[in-house]
C-alpha cells in the first residue's frame, strides 16, 4: 500500500496479515494536520476492505503517538470539509473496522490523539506514555471523541475532572483505572502490540469479528447520543476569545493555562 496516498502516515501491511499504521511527523510528535486527519479517515476503510488484513496496530513514530491536532493548521477558515463531517467520519470509520485494533502508544497522546488511542479496540503502553484531552486549555469543547470514551473507560465524575482541567493521567494510573490494558516495558510496546495483534490474526476470524461488533454496540451507542453534539460544540468555541488566545500563546510559545499535573 502506497504511502503517498495517506498524508503524515506510514502503512505496512505484513505477511501474516497485521497493518501497521505509523502517524509519522515525529517532528511535531505526530500533530494531526488536516490532510493527515482526512488520510486517517480513509486508511481504517481501506484496512477494513482489505481481506488480507486480520488485526491492526496504530502507533507514532519518535517519542510521542500523538500530541492532538496540529495547531498551526487546524484554521477553520482553510478546511474545505466541514469539521463536524471529518470528526464523525474518523470514529465511525475506526468503530467500523471489522478486524481488532490495537494502539502502541510509545510517549504522550493528547487531545484528539488520546481519542484515537483509547477507541482502539486494545491498547498497550510503555511506562513513559501519558493521555490527556487537552481541548478545554485550548479553548475549546471536547468534541472530537473524548466526552465519549473518557466517561465510558473512567466514569462520569472522573472524566469530567481530566476533560474540565486537561490533566495528564500517566500510563500506570491509566492501567489501574481501567482505561488501558496493560503498561510493558520501555520501548517494547510496538513490539509487544504487534506480537498480540498476530496472536488475534491467527485466531478464529469469525468469533473475534462477531465478538468486537457485539461490545461495539454499547459504544456506538453512546457515540450516537453524544458525539454530534460534543463536535458542533467544539466547532462553534474554535471562533471563541479564548480560542483565539490559546493559538496565539501556542505560536508565541508562551503558557496561556497552566498545565496539567503528570
Amino acid at each position: 500500500m502506497s504511502d503517498k496516498k495517506y498524508e503524515g502516515l506510514l502503512v505496512e501491511i505484513r505477511p501474516n496479515g497485521v497493518a501497521v499504521i505509523t502517524m509519522n511527523r515525529p517532528e511535531i510528535l505526530n500533530a494531526i494536520s488536516w490532510p493527515m486527519h482526512a488520510a486517517l479517515e480513509q486508511v481504517f476503510v481501506d484496512l477494513d476492505n482489505n481481506r488480507a488484513v486480520k488485526a491492526i496496530v496504530l502507533t507514532g513514530a519518535g517519542r510521542g503517538f500523538c500530541s492532538g491536532g496540529d495547531q498551526n493548521s487546524l484554521d477553520l477558515g482553510g478546511h474545505k470539509i466541514s469539521p463536524t463531517r471529518s470528526g464523525r467520519h474518523l470514529i465511525r470509520n475506526i468503530l467500523e473496522v471489522e478486524s481488532p485494533v490495537i494502539a502502541a502508544v510509545n510517549g504522550a497522546a493528547v487531545g484528539l490523539g488520546a481519542t484515537l488511542a483509547l477507541f482502539c479496540d486494545v491498547i498497550f503502553a510503555q511506562p513513559s506514555a501519558r493521555f490527556a484531552d487537552t481541548h478545554v486549555t485550548a479553548g475549546v469543547v471536547a468534541g472530537d471523541g473524548g466526552a465519549v470514551m473518557w466517561p465510558l473507560l473512567l466514569g462520569s465524575a472522573r472524566a469530567k475532572h481530566y476533560l474540565m482541567t486537561g490533566e495528564f493521567i500517566s500510563a500506570e494510573d491509566a492501567a489501574a483505572a481501567g482505561m488501558i490494558n496493560r503498561v510493558v516495558p520501555e520501548g517494547t510496546v510496538l513490539e509487544y502490540a504487534i506480537g498480540y495483534a498476530e496472536l488475534l490474526a491467527s485466531g478464529p476470524r469469525e468469533a473475534i469479528i462477531w465478538t468486537k461488533y457485539s461490545v461495539n454496540k454499547m459504544i456506538k451507542e453512546q457515540v450516537h447520543l453524544n458525539l454530534d453534539t460534543a463536535i458542533a460544540l467544539e466547532a462553534l468555541t474554535f471562533n471563541s476569545p479564548e480560542r483565539k488566545e490559546a493559538v496565539a500563546a501556542f505560536r508565541e510559545k508562551r503558557k496561556r493555562f497552566a498545565e496539567g499535573k503528570s
